[in-house]
């Protein structure tokens, strides 16, 4: 009791952040049963019918299914190979600067991008991409195209604009665990490397790399998990009628089909299909990782 006593403090602030979880993260799973009724907003959940699986075999037997699969997947696995890594490569380089105020010149600027919203990033980048915007201009002037393209009214260019604008926007922000990271490394490990003839590129791979190895892994367990994440408002706002068949992931099948349309119970069990696929992608991920590294989540 006088341990607990000593760290009354600290047990309060854990205290209320256990309250925060059941509150809000906690009690809403309640709501889960919608999944498996016929429910609507007139009546409250413990008075709307039973429906069992209904909702479930309703998705899979949609007609858009597999394109909202293709979809989904297309556009976060291609983020997951390109994206995961850019940051760790770009805080690599970042920490071999040695002018300081160059160095934070340029975090400053990488960081920028994500203290933006995607209703405002989104209006940026549809007036570059535009018939008359920054990007035709300049492919025009350099003989690159003949006549300006409407990016965002082809379906072609939109996974190519959605994942290079989730880059753009996340880059520096995403690298900052990394360098965080980078800052713990000792520096005896360095000046051993150095005294044994290592140039810049070997203490990256030998020095570095293996240091930041465990969250490294521990963010790609996260990533995987969350590979039918697809970012719902940069596609929200990046989407529109001409690029629908390859903008309609997961997220706006839900928004679109399950809550404009007012189907709820349908929404929510596709909801739950996506968390349960999560779930087994983590456990999956981190069994993988356990084994490999020897680094894992739990």
């Amino acid at each position: 009791m006088t341990k607990w006593y000593n760290q009354r403090y600290l047990q309060v602030m854990v205290l209320l952040g256990v309250a925060w979880m059941i509150i809000f993260n906690y009690i809403p799973m309640y709501g889960i049963i919608i999944a498996f009724k016929d429910y609507n907003l007139i009546t409250s959940i413990s008075d709307a019918p039973w429906a069992g699986l209904e909702h479930f075999k309703a998705f899979l037997d949609d007609d858009e299914l597999t394109s909202v699969i293709r979809n989904t997947l297309g556009i976060s696995l291609i983020k997951l190979i390109i994206g995961f890594p850019l940051p760790i490569i770009f805080a690599l380089f970042l920490n071999e600067l040695r002018s300081l105020r160059f160095k934070k010149a340029v975090q400053t600027i990488s960081y920028l991008p994500h203290f933006l919203s995607w209703v405002i990033l989104g209006g940026i980048l549809a007036t570059w991409l535009s018939d008359i915007g920054i990007i035709n201009k300049l492919l025009l002037s350099m003989n690159f195209i003949d006549e300006p393209i409407s990016y965002l009214a082809e379906p072609s260019y939109f996974w190519s604009i959605v994942i290079s604008s989730d880059i753009w926007k996340e880059l520096g922000w995403s690298a900052i665990i990394y360098i965080a990271a980078m800052a713990g490394v000792s520096p005896e490990l360095y000046e051993a490397a150095t005294i044994d003839g290592a140039g810049r590129f070997q203490k990256m791979f030998y020095v570095t790399l293996p240091c930041i190895k465990g969250t490294i892994v521990i963010l790609f367990i996260l990533a995987v998990s969350g590979v039918l994440n697809s970012n719902f408002d940069q596609i929200l706002v990046l989407k529109n009628q001409l690029n629908d068949s390859a903008s309609n992931v997961i997220d706006i099948y839900v928004y679109k089909v399950g809550i404009s349309q007012g189907r709820f119970s349908y929404s929510t069990a596709v909801g739950l299909i996506k968390s349960i696929i999560a779930l087994f992608l983590l456990l999956i991920a981190n069994s993988v990782s356990k084994r490999l590294s020897q680094t894992s989540l739990f």
